[in-house]
């Protein structure tokens, strides 16, 4: 059919152009026959006539004429090819393959070389037009040369025109030209229209990429935060408070999350980013593309969060993002803080990630301070300002100035920060908290304090203080507890030996859950908790459902002297149920403990918390949580909130804590080393002490005297609450103030665990 239709036009086209130029011809014969009329008249009187000019006049006009017809039987002939040859080949290829034969028809094939050429060159669609282009213009020009009388030059310069303008065709003048002219515009439209396309497709290509978050990040000394999980709004809000001295920073966030989403969910957090700009891509840190497009070797930290879901498939992932940064090949210039899920993944990845990568193990982080806060009533509050960037922190700094001092020389040189230990080194860079008052600073120590910013404090020159002797010396005596643990956490051993290690000989854990009795000892022994190794403790188990009022009855609620509400294991993966069970176990555990409390403690009680009065509820439950301490993991930082705003619960832990964590140490990585000390069994750790065991009733002492007496006891203050204060005052300022300070306040110390 091709075939037919394409020599039906050329027939037509023929007979049309036939009919044209004998006409032509014609109306040239005629003329010429005037114009030999009249020059024959007078050569007729002068003698013969010389026609040898008509002849080669006309021979060159039949030349030219041949020409031009080849030049239309050419065009018509390139335009005729391609359809021809296509279904030739598809005939052919038909006629060559058998019946049963699986091999593809050429016509598939070359469709394929087609698709594979514009696919894999970028600019193979450029290419193609322009090539395009190129044969309409020629092709047009042999149409135009073969039906005008104009040179070819500008008969291609006119097929020229009209491809750029389609308006230019009106001013033909006959049928032929008038018909290429209208084929020669029809085919630029067509050519512009593809070109509009492919320019169109190409900007909104480039906008989609800008959109969706695929253009590379041109930053450095920017801050990498891999991944997306609940923290991450108290982590960027952190990381904004602590570049606010450096007039803001930058922080590049990049997750398997479109960048549309991301934006949106960021500037729905309620917080001031003072100045800090967030940048989010899309793309996975398991792909170096995706790395280097975020510039991954500028960062001066990598902070890897944990997914949120089961722990072993998040630190997995953990791994192979840590593999993934260890293969840019540019290598990196900051260090890597990657968030855990159990700590018995801690040694494989830093295994993989070498000197580069500290570990925050966001559960066994958790699990430590609820131990510590259950202990000591007050701690929470005293880690969250330490952790936290809005008031106090740990700083590292090298002072040339101090160097021959004594350290307990140092511990009263700073009017704006404590002193806490010092970097040696010549151990390496080993970080000692709490040396002894004969260390004496060598040339390249550094000194950790605790200050407000690492701008706001210097050394200043030593002041008097006066030296006295503590009022009474005794160790205060341990005396066994009974703790009650709510719930299942996958590292239930760790937490029960970590309280063995720090409770009186004679206490008793109370272990109350759903998990069946005869299996608890096997999942204890399985985590690797030797039962024989238990020296303080006795276990005592107990089977029930949490939020079931009947099951918590049961209990000797009221006998506690700490109760643990833990988000249980079997409801971890989401934050909301976790925090709903958690809510829903303290509420009862209050309501059950008010009811149990004698009926003179109830009327006679005149303690008020908030705004609640002691008829209500609340007020009820605030009573009884005069009598036990409940210490209770959230997930989510809204839930938080709200439990703090009812103040009956004494403390609420979530993994905002753990953010802050992971905030301090991509700002410092050293930071890491004091962190895991202070949490762990052996070593220094943050206590409360009772004023009496530092100074007498009544007794007028400045800050730095204070220093000096718990030196005695090898303790360093670092802040006090007073006696009807509710938070604690970390790094207090005037430390040379004197001030009269009663038995009933407390202090706030760092001292070797007992």
């Amino acid at each position: 059919m091709a075939v037919s239709i394409a020599l039906a036009v050329t027939c037509f086209t023929s007979l049309l152009h036939k009919n044209f130029s004998l006409q032509s011809q014609v109306t040239d014969l005629q003329d010429r026959l005037v114009i030999a009329n009249t020059r024959l008249k007078p050569c007729l009187l002068d003698g013969p006539l010389d026609i040898g000019d008509s002849v080669s006049d006309n021979t060159s006009h039949i030349s030219n004429r041949s020409l031009k017809n080849s030049a239309l039987f050419f065009s018509l002939a390139i335009l005729s090819i391609p359809l021809i040859f296509l279904r030739y080949v598809d005939c052919v290829s038909r006629l060559r393959r058998s019946a049963d034969s699986e091999e593809v028809s050429l016509n598939k094939q070359l469709a394929y070389r087609v698709d594979v050429f514009l696919s894999v060159y970028p600019y193979s669609k450029p290419l193609v037009l322009l090539l395009a282009t190129f044969l309409l213009i020629c092709v047009g020009g042999l149409a135009l040369f073969g039906v005008t009388d104009d040179s070819f030059a500008d008969c291609l310069w006119l097929s020229w025109t009209y491809v750029a303008d389609s308006g230019n065709h009106a001013n033909s003048v006959g049928v032929g030209p008038k018909l290429v002219s209208v084929s020669i515009s029809f085919g630029g439209m067509l050519i512009f229209a593809m070109m509009l396309g492919l320019v169109s497709d190409a900007i909104s290509e480039k906008f989609d990429s800008l959109r969706k978050g695929r253009s590379e990040v041109i930053e450095k000394d920017h801050t990498l935060i891999l991944g997306w999980s609940d923290k991450l709004g108290s982590l960027l809000n952190q990381l904004a408070i602590a570049n606010e001295s450096l007039g803001g920073g930058n922080v590049v966030v990049m997750a398997e999350r479109d960048k549309e989403e991301m934006e949106s969910d960021i500037a729905k957090m309620e917080f001031d980013f003072k100045g800090t700009s967030v940048i989010c891509r899309s793309g996975s840190p398991l792909i170096l593309a995706d790395l280097k497009k975020v510039s991954v070797s500028k960062a001066r930290a990598i902070v890897v969060l944990a997914e949120d879901g089961n722990a072993d498939q998040s630190d997995a992932r953990a791994l192979r993002t840590v593999l993934s940064l260890s293969g840019v090949k540019e290598g990196l210039r900051g260090h890597i803080v990657v968030e855990l899920s159990d700590l018995d993944n801690e040694v494989l990845v830093k295994l993989v990630g070498g000197d580069l990568v500290e570990t925050v193990v966001a559960h066994d982080v958790i699990g430590r301070l609820m131990i510590q806060c259950a202990r000591q009533p007050g701690l929470a509050q005293i880690w969250e300002d330490i952790l936290g960037f809005e008031n106090c922190e740990f700083y590292i700094k090298r002072w040339p100035q101090l160097d021959g001092l004594l350290f307990e020389e140092v511990l009263i040189s700073f009017p704006d920060a404590i002193p806490c230990g010092v970097k040696v080194a010549a151990y390496g860079g080993k970080i000692i908290l709490n040396p002894d008052d004969s260390y004496v600073l060598q040339e390249g120590d550094e000194i950790l304090v605790i200050a407000e910013d690492d701008d706001t404090y210097a050394p200043t020159t030593l002041p008097m203080v006066k030296r006295s002797y503590l009022p009474k010396d005794f160790v205060v005596p341990k005396s066994p507890e009974r703790i009650l643990f709510c719930g299942w956490r996958r590292d239930m051993e760790d937490m029960i030996m970590v309280l063995d290690a720090f409770l009186a000989p004679g206490s008793e854990l109370w272990m109350f859950n759903d998990v069946p009795e005869n299996e608890r000892d096997k999942k204890l022994a399985d985590g690797g908790l030797d039962f024989s190794r238990l020296e303080n403790i006795t276990l005592v188990n107990r089977e029930g459902n949490a939020v079931i009022r009947r099951h918590l009855e049961s209990l000797p609620l009221e006998s506690f002297n700490s109760i643990l509400i833990l988000a249980d294991e079997s409801v971890e993966d989401s934050a909301i149920q976790a925090d709903s069970r958690s809510l829903a176990t303290l509420l009862l555990i209050r309501d059950i403990q008010a009811k149990r409390l004698p009926y003179e403690v109830t009327m006679v009680s005149q303690v008020h918390r908030g705004s609640f009065s002691q008829g209500s509820w609340i007020g009820e439950m605030q009573q009884a949580s005069d009598k036990s301490v409940i210490i209770s993991e959230i997930l989510d930082p809204r839930t938080k909130n709200l439990l703090s705003m009812s103040k009956i619960s004494d403390y609420v832990l979530s993994n905002e804590l753990v953010s802050m964590a992971l905030a301090m140490v991509a700002e410092d990585r050293q930071i890491n080393d004091v962190l895991e000390e202070l949490f762990a069994e052996e070593g220094n750790e943050m206590q409360i002490r009772p004023a009496d065991l530092y100074l007498r009733e009544e007794e007028e002492m400045n800050f730095y005297e204070i220093i000096l007496r718990a030196r005695q006891r090898k303790e360093i203050v670092i802040g006090y609450r007073l006696e009807n204060a509710e938070r604690a005052i970390m790094n207090p300022p005037n430390k040379d103030t004197r001030r009269k300070w009663s038995s009933k306040d407390v202090f706030v110390v760092i001292a070797e665990k007992e």
